[in-house]
């Protein structure tokens, strides 16, 4: 990360320069005046986030250059540093809009200890402002919507790592937006203006998925009639994103672990290496360290993807996201369908919230589409919702047996979900007949929304 430019204005030469000369060496970019009429003259550029101002200058004083400082750029900050150090000036150049004031002869260590508090300050204003045009922006194509606090740290985490070509992994349940995390990672990267290939490991056969992430030449296998270029080719200068990294075999593990190391692959069938420049970002709902543990992982590839997790929480733990959630689908089903819905009622809005939503952000979207597609009013009512308010009913009647139904009626619907309701899939995860998961889900009145 570049560190912030400082502007010294100090009219005497040898002050300047030991202050200019401490904080190049800090790694700070440094500029220097020796008047109000140059430093304000380079503050008109915008290039220094940070002033450390002498108060008395020959041409102007410094509080009325910090005035002007102020109303050319609100949010630069102005360390004051004077020799007649009184209440009265620093209270002025306080209410004037100083971040600090110091008294000559200036103590460096407290001077870089503010310095970097404010610095900090600055990356923080500077990230949020990053991260309030990004989100307006993605309101429009994406479902990247949130107030909770939770949410609000995976932003601010993607708006840190998005400028640099880090490895990361995308990690939480099924269903809570990893795909969109990846979408603003990419949208907020140097890389924007490339290509984005996205990689479901899990659902490409294993017999395949070599040839598909890497290639293959002309002959390498029957029916190889031509060459043909892989996703990492196909990525180049861009992002590639691994879905379910955990699914890749143990096999071409170490071949994207040379990807990853050398910057460079070999089709199949080829017999000299690609140099390839691709950003990896990897997702999964696995625990990765579980699976290293279990020998189904190589270690060696889980910390070159690890270098930052960015943990996306199931919905049932930021429960304050679903009104907004709620709203921002509506709006979307309603132009899709042609509808007009003004919102649920209050009882469904109710029923919304409790809800714990297995299949996470999916699921609410799938049941509002279907809730809008289906409701004969104006209003979405707790009879347009009635899986959620038998749910609802079955947690709070307080028996064992409403407890037991409830918490194997979000098994199943997390399993068929997972299952993208493939029942034969969702039954072996359940550990159950099909038969018998066909009962439960007649028994449970579970109904699969129209995009599910």
């Amino acid at each position: 990360m570049d560190r912030v430019g400082i502007l010294v204005v100090e009219d005497e030469e040898s002050q300047r320069s030991l202050l200019a000369g401490l904080l190049k060496k800090e790694g700070y970019a440094v500029g220097e005046a020796a008047d109000g009429a140059t430093a304000y003259e380079l503050l008109q550029k915008g290039i220094f986030e940070i002033v450390l101002l002498d108060y008395r200058l020959p041409d102007t004083d410094g509080l009325a250059l910090l005035k002007k400082i102020k109303e050319l750029n609100p949010s630069t900050e102005v360390v004051m540093v004077t020799a007649f150090g009184s209440i009265e000036n620093a209270v002025g150049a306080l209410k004037a809009g100083a971040s600090e004031y110091l008294t000559k002869p200036i103590d460096l260590d407290d001077l870089l200890f503010k310095l970097h508090k404010i610095e900090e300050r600055t990356y923080l204003v500077r990230e949020n402002l990053v991260l309030r045009e990004t989100l307006r922006d993605r309101f429009k194509s994406e479902e990247f919507v949130y107030q909770s606090e939770k949410m609000h740290e995976v932003s601010s985490l993607v708006v840190r790592i998005a400028k640099t070509d880090s490895t990361c992994i995308i990690s939480g349940e099924s269903g809570v937006g990893k795909e969109v995390v990846l979408n603003m990672i990419h949208a907020l990267s140097e890389r924007k203006d490339f290509p984005l290939i996205k990689v479901n490991c899990a659902a490409i056969p294993e017999t395949l998925l070599e040839s598909e992430l890497f290639g293959y030449e002309k002959g390498a296998f029957t029916g190889a009639y031509q060459r043909k270029p892989g996703k990492f080719e196909l990525a180049n200068k861009g992002t590639i994103f691994l879905d379910e990294i955990g699914d890749i075999p143990l096999i071409l593990q170490s071949k994207l672990l040379r990807a990853i190391q050398e910057k460079e692959i070999e089709r199949l069938g080829g017999s000299h290496p690609i140099k390839v420049d691709v950003r990896i970002i990897a997702a999964t709902n696995r625990n990765l360290e579980d699976e290293v543990k279990k020998g189904a992982f190589r270690e060696d590839l889980y910390y070159r993807l690890n270098v930052v997790t960015i943990i996306v929480p199931p919905l049932r733990e930021r429960k304050e996201d679903v009104p907004l959630l709620v709203d921002f689908f509506l709006k979307k089903y309603n132009v899709k369908h042609k509808k007009n819905i003004m919102g649920p009622t209050r009882e469904a809005r109710d029923i919304l919230v409790k809800y714990d939503y297995p299949g996470n952000v999916r699921e609410l979207e799938n049941i509002l589409e279907r809730a809008v597609v289906l409701t004969r009013g104006d209003r979405i009512t707790s009879e347009d919702l009635p899986n959620l308010a038998e749910h609802a009913s079955a947690a709070s009647d307080g028996s064992i047996r409403g407890t037991v139904e409830s918490i194997e009626r979000s098994m199943i619907i997390e399993a068929l979900v997972n299952a993208d309701w493939v029942q034969t899939k969702a039954a072996l995860t359940l550990g159950l007949s099909e038969r018998m998961l066909r009962y439960k889900i007649k028994k449970y009145n579970i109904v699969r929304s129209s995009r599910s």
